[in-house]
């Protein structure tokens, strides 16, 4: 595992804080655990990472501090202090989503606020890892945002730079042009999303891995379009309009929601 920092082949305990909204808190994979969900927890991304950091080392310990829904002020202030306290060796950090998909979201402030908590961050020493955010070209609704996704892209890049991050380029991941790496609600990774998301998260780790996040799907069913049409209207009615609800009326999806993963604990393996 030599691309996990110089002395990770050597280290007999790896820790490893996960930090986000419900990218990295695993919506739409259900944990193996979990009778059901939402009453029980997700998996997800992060999760599999860890899972394959096991393979390297004695040991993982792992935090996952994500919350569904959350903004990136609220990421700041209720889980960057946290993963300071936890003094990792390392970090992900995927956040400002959900800021930039609301209407009249200023990317360039939610950068400065991204920037603030990778500076923070830093001080503990560990391994940053960050996130650019999705294509939506392949989406209808969501095609407008594109300009507002990419200059925030941009701006994770530069900062990335500044402070020595690695990148995980999810806007150039094509694979994920399909609807098959998403769940019914269109914004969240499928089960297979999040499998494939964890292995080019290894890969920019140095971590090994068998699979290959890039390999081609099989060949899909053709649709009609009355099949699409009636699809898109179920996806507006069951997903689209209670969205929007809770944007008009301050909601959010994680209120009263807790983190999965709130400290530091020896992870178990569960395979696929």
């Amino acid at each position: 595992m030599s691309g996990f920092g110089t002395d990770a082949a050597q280290q007999d305990i790896i820790s490893y804080v996960a930090l986000g909204d419900s990218f990295t808190e695993g919506m739409s994979d259900p944990h193996p655990d979990s009778d059901s969900v939402p009453n029980g927890r997700y998996r997800g991304w992060a999760d599999r990472v860890a899972e394959h950091l096991a393979d390297h080392v004695a040991e993982v310990r792992y935090a996952n501090l994500a919350v569904r829904g959350k903004l990136i002020d609220q990421i700041i202030a209720e889980q960057v202090p946290r993963a300071v306290e936890l003094a990792p060796d390392l970090i992900t950090l995927c956040a400002g989503g959900n800021d930039i998909i609301r209407p009249g979201c200023d990317p360039d402030a939610a950068a400065v606020a991204f920037a603030g908590a990778v500076e923070e961050l830093s001080r503990t020493g560990a391994r940053i890892v960050v996130f650019t955010g999705f294509d939506t070209n392949w989406q209808p609704v969501m095609r407008h945002m594109r300009g507002r996704i990419a200059t925030y892209n941009m701006h994770l890049r530069a900062i990335a730079d500044r402070y020595g991050c690695d990148v995980v380029d999810v806007w150039s991941m094509r694979i994920l042009d399909d609807a098959r790496a998403w769940s019914w609600d269109r914004l969240h990774l499928s089960p297979e999303g999040h499998r494939r998301m964890a292995l080019r998260v290894c890969e920019v780790l140095g971590v090994p891995v068998e699979g290959d996040w890039k390999e081609p799907w099989p060949t899909a069913r053709p649709r009609d379009w009355r099949e699409a049409r009636q699809e898109d209207l179920y996806w507006a009615r069951e997903f689209l309009v209670p969205w929007i609800g809770r944007r008009l009326t301050g909601r959010s999806s994680g209120d009263n929601v807790s983190p999965k993963r709130p400290s530091l604990e020896t992870l178990r393996l569960h395979r696929d």
